[in-house]
């Protein structure tokens, strides 16, 4: 059975991991490539793919081990650790060629954190669309908050989400669990109560910043632009004759047939724009998830990670689009908390 916060933890799994391969480039990059473990003109080599399995293995054991929340994130920010360390040397397991060169490496090390952060949104949505746990998984999760709230205490969103899981049952358990959840020790929140309303209000700015008409139109204009610019240039080279004589022919052609597909579907979405704008910004949307996960991926072949800079405006624009979206779907004056919503992550402990 899936743990209630479970998206919660594969994705600061993930975003560990990448910000371990980007530190971890960045020194290399810097430091030219030194050997750990052997200098000068040593040949000995300890390959950091070798940490980032002792990382795992620790992550493994603190999740065996030990009981409670903070094992898991302790688990999840030392195993994502160990992830980024593992998958930063993929390219010396696949190829003769030097590792750090072997150009689709990159792409590979994209591939797989995007499919984890895929994962963590399947998991959410599954989450949000579900019209309820059944009996025996409301309890399930009542004990798992029940047992957090022994070991480290519960702040008040915790035991108000805990309590919700077991309210109106007449099973002894839930009733014992709901005695057990109103008796754990209270605790309070990790972040102060001036971060938690500084950070409230600048997540309201920028959702409201992302709706205004002129956020939306650049982000339109910025997301035609570059699949156009893609399209053309890529589409100039191949009729040139130019692709076969770059050293990945088939990951310039995969972009340039990815940015085709996203500028279609972004003239499509522009021309329904007067129309039906949901449907204008699902094709929008559609067009950048397109490049995304299947571009991007050709594109760290090619350009390696200087590619980041890219994903980062596609990321940018991806969110203003689904910004408008989501708010398309929220019913104005929707702003309680359903009693299905999934039980929120629980907070950094203090103890493992």
């Amino acid at each position: 059975m899936r743990v209630a916060d479970a998206a919660t933890y594969v994705n600061l799994f993930a975003l560990t991991g990448i910000a371990t391969v980007l530190i971890t480039r960045a020194f290399l990059a810097q430091a030219g490539y030194p050997k750990l473990g052997g200098g000068g003109d040593s040949s000995l080599h300890i390959a950091h793919m070798l940490w980032g399995g002792l990382l795992m293995m620790a992550a493994i054991l603190l999740t065996l081990g030990f009981l409670g929340v903070g094992a898991r994130l302790a688990g999840a920010v030392v195993g994502g650790i160990g992830f980024g360390l593992f998958i930063d040397e993929v390219g010396k397991q696949i190829t003769d060629e030097p590792g750090y060169f072997y150009q689709p490496a990159a792409g590979i090390i994209y591939l797989s954190f995007a499919l984890l952060l895929l994962l963590t949104h399947l998991i959410r949505r599954r989450a949000a669309q579900s019209t309820g746990l059944d009996a025996r998984q409301r309890s399930v999760h009542a004990a798992d908050l029940a047992l957090t709230g022994v070991a480290d205490g519960l702040t008040a969103e915790q035991r108000r989400a805990a309590l919700r899981l077991v309210e109106g049952s007449d099973s002894e358990v839930d009733a014992a669990l709901a005695r057990l959840i109103a008796a754990a020790p209270d605790r309070p929140p990790a972040a102060p109560a001036w971060w938690r309303r500084w950070a409230s209000g600048v997540g309201r700015a920028l959702r409201w910043l992302a709706r205004t008409r002129i956020a939306l139109a650049l982000a339109v204009l910025c997301l035609l632009t570059e699949a156009l610019l893609f399209s053309v240039w890529m589409s100039v080279d191949l009729f040139a004759g130019q692709l076969t004589r770059e050293p990945q022919p088939g990951a310039h052609l995969a972009v340039a047939l990815t940015e085709v597909v996203s500028a279609v579907l972004g003239i499509i979405g522009l021309i329904r724009l007067r129309s039906d704008r949901a449907t204008a910004f699902r094709l929008f949307q559609a067009a950048l998830l397109a490049d995304m996960f299947i571009g991007q991926i050709f594109k760290f072949t090619m350009d390696q990670f200087a590619a980041v800079v890219e994903l980062g405006v596609d990321l940018a624009l991806l969110w203003v689009i689904s910004a408008f979206l989501s708010a398309q779907r929220t019913p104005t004056g929707a702003n309680q908390t359903p009693a299905s919503t999934p039980v929120p992550a629980p907070a950094t402990t203090r103890t493992v």
